[in-house]
């Protein structure tokens, strides 16, 4: 079997943080998903279930990990 090495590395104390601010590109797509939920669920909830339910989870899951603000 293979063994792992960690090699613990210290924190750097003199490195600045960057400073955190909002992406209007980021907050507008996930509001431009949220409208298209909603135009979904009024139009025909029982058809559009799972366009539904597939951007929700893109929104839930997927949205917030790989389209960071932050990137």
């Amino acid at each position: 079997m293979a063994k792992v090495f960690t090699i613990p590395s210290p924190p750097q104390i003199g490195r600045r943080r960057r400073e955190r601010t909002a992406d209007p590109r980021y907050v507008d797509g996930q509001r431009l998903l949220v409208e298209a939920m909603r135009y979904l669920a009024q139009a025909d909830p029982i058809n559009n279930r799972g366009a539904i339910e597939l951007l929700s989870e893109h929104v839930r899951t997927r949205f917030r990990m790989t389209d960071s603000p932050l990137a």
